[in-house]
């Protein structure tokens, strides 16, 4: 994955003064005659209203930011209940079955001991350095030990688990955790009914997205009909020819010609300076002095910004970033077998309503 290094500013308008008594009255409950939320007042300076649209304007991304992490936090805290809850249910009724106490039970399928050598904590410490902050294999070998004896028994009981729901009825009925995005303007190829739409967050210097481009090729061709690819813009900053190359495909896209140029970037990622960026256009038959003029002009400048702000609300800090109907695979460059799992997943989901 490639990772950004950029911290998004928020602009700063009001200021307090201690002073003659102006008067600001803080409604946090109050809404204008509209009702709307936009309209909802939450101050006033000598009866002038500030709104709630005035305080998204200055602080949405923050709002929006802190909105994901409280309900992806709850959602996750939800999911582990539930699995908790399904365990310990799967357990007091074998225990029943067998007339004994559930951790006997545990005891008697797991066993109790699960015991590590001293040449594989070493082997962890030696695979694992980077993330040790450079302490020493003796300062924390006694933690790596804890750390691979729990690791073995969750493993174990894991599995002594799924051996439980075999001929058990096991549903869970909560829907994974999704965002939603607005990908109007954006690029796109499938139909716009498509059952599952794919949001992928990307930058064409990055070469874990040159790794995904050509899986994301591979999903188009074989779930043809059936899935929506949506291209969305995250530059990242440390890659000189990222930000321009952006720009290109969008100049590409006032042609016509967006996925014809974003195939050719990937495809010779390692020419991505201006000069090439024209040499592509004119490969493709795109109109020269349009698109330099495009290149030029910096229209697309806020819509890709718009792009970078979409994604850092939802935490996304590096490239590529895959969504599949707003549920958020892992980070990088995913293999085909795992996006196919969760579009699969999605259109079973779909049959199914």
């Amino acid at each position: 994955m490639c990772v950004a290094a950029r911290k998004l500013g928020f602009p700063w308008r009001f200021r307090v003064f201690a002073g003659p008594p102006t008067v600001v009255a803080l409604l946090l409950l109050g809404c204008s005659g509209g009702g709307s939320q936009e309209q909802e007042v939450l101050a006033t300076v000598d009866g002038e209203p500030v709104t709630m649209a005035e305080v998204e304007e200055l602080f949405g991304d923050r709002l929006g930011t802190l909105d994901y992490q409280y309900r992806r936090q709850r959602h996750d805290l939800i999911e582990a209940a539930i699995e908790r809850a399904v365990r310990e249910r799967l357990l007091e009724d074998e225990a029943a079955a067998r007339g004994i106490e559930v951790e006997e039970l545990i005891t008697s399928e797991i066993g109790e001991s699960f015991e590590v050598t001293e040449e594989e904590i070493e082997t962890w410490y030696n695979q694992n350095r980077a993330a040790v902050g450079g302490r020493s294999l003796e300062e924390i070998s006694t933690a790596i030990g804890q750390f691979l004896r729990d690791s073995r028994r969750e493993r174990a009981m894991g599995q002594f688990i799924e051996s439980l729901k075999q001929g058990r009825d096991v549903v869970v009925h909560l829907d994974p955790f999704r965002v939603r995005f607005d990908n109007s303007g954006s690029p796109a190829m499938g139909p716009n009914d498509a059952p599952v739409t794919l949001v992928e967050f990307s930058d064409f210097e990055c070469p874990y997205c040159a790794r995904f481009y050509r899986t994301a090729k591979q999903l188009a061709e074989n779930y043809s009909g059936k899935i929506r690819i949506v291209y969305r813009q995250f530059p990242i900053n440390t890659h000189p020819n990222a930000q321009r190359a952006a720009v290109a495909s969008l100049c590409a896209d006032e042609q016509g010609q967006f996925w014809a140029l974003h195939d050719l970037m990937f495809e010779e990622q390692d020419r991505l300076d201006e000069a090439s960026l024209k040499e592509k256009a004119g490969r493709l038959g795109l109109e020269a002095e349009e698109f330099a003029a495009c290149l030029a002009s910096g229209r697309h400048d806020e819509r890709i910004q718009r792009d970078i702000r979409e994604a850092s609300r939802v935490g996304v800090d590096g490239t590529p970033a895959v969504f599949v109907n707003g549920i958020p695979l892992a980070a990088g460059a995913v293999p085909y077998s795992a996006v196919a799992q969760a579009i699969d997943a999605e259109l079973e989901r779909a049959e199914s309503r």
